[in-house]
């Protein structure tokens, strides 16, 4: 039940409320402006601490997201082109597929296809497997993972197999540099070798994450070109070969000469051969 003192505390005229009229007259205007500011400072602070949580979060994430230099197949060899671009008579479907690797009669192994995610692991376990019949390593191929075509490139070398790209054939993007690898390489006024510039495959579905971390795929690119001309330079192919990846961009192929090829050394051997279909 309630009792009169009770009552009276309710209301205006109750001890409670006259203390605290008596407590809030004891401050000074100013006083209570400055709890009134430093209470939205502190609100304001609380905020912008949970947004920077969030975001930091979101930045790791992004982070995480592996970037991956490549050089991008040329899925239309026959689209634009710098230079005249020798006659590709290999299927566009084959070219489309993931490589394919396959031992010929004469020790010739042949990798056709796009050189995808994982292909360096395939081309290992082939050469584990029958390494002791290959002499030569012909490519078919509008190129594709550079990791995979310079551990590709690598193993060739160390092995001292030799490349060849026949008349009708195509070696693009990231292709040459597996090329460039061999002992001897075999090529002909026929063959269609080109280079266009590496790019950062799609770091993320969400675009301002991607946007995030544009600067580190940036310098991993910057990192994979340096490797790319000592690769070149240790095999005693002419590093000034890249320069023509360098300028051309990715939508575009840069397709060498056959002077050209001889010139930057990217070939041993230059022989006519008949050009053949697949």
């Amino acid at each position: 039940m309630k009792t009169d003192a009770n009552a009276r505390a309710d209301t205006k005229d109750g001890p409670f409320y006259r203390r605290l009229i008596a407590f809030l007259a004891g401050f000074e205007d100013g006083a209570i402006m400055r709890v009134a500011f430093f209470g939205l400072l502190l609100g304001t602070v609380s905020v912008l601490y949970v947004d920077y949580r969030e975001l930091s979060a979101g930045e790791g994430s992004a982070l995480a997201v592996p970037t991956r230099p490549i050089l991008p197949p040329a899925t239309d060899p026959t689209g634009p082109a710098q230079g005249p671009m020798p006659p590709i008579t290999t299927s566009p479907d084959l070219l489309d597929d993931p490589v394919v690797i396959a031992l010929e009669p004469g020790g010739v192994l042949t990798l056709t296809g796009t050189i995808d995610i994982g292909s360096a692991e395939r081309f290992a376990t082939e050469i584990a497997a029958r390494g002791e019949y290959v002499k030569t390593i012909a490519l078919d191929s509008p190129g594709g993972s550079v990791e995979d075509a310079l551990t590709i490139a690598t193993l060739i070398h160390d092995k001292g197999f030799a490349t060849s790209v026949a008349a009708g054939a195509l070696c693009a993007s990231s292709c040459p540099l597996v090329f460039a690898a061999g002992k001897g390489r075999l090529a002909t006024p026929q063959s269609a070798i080109g280079v266009h510039q590496i790019y950062a495959a799609q770091l993320s579905d969400d675009p301002q994450a991607a946007l995030r971390v544009a600067g580190a795929a940036m310098a991993d690119a910057q990192t994979t070109t340096a490797r790319i001309t000592r690769f070149l330079d240790i095999v005693g192919v002419d590093p000034s070969v890249w320069v023509h990846a360098l300028e051309t961009p990715p939508d575009r192929l840069y397709y060498f000469t056959p002077e050209e090829l001889t010139k930057y050394r990217l070939v041993t051997a230059l022989e006519n051969q008949p050009t053949t279909g697949t």
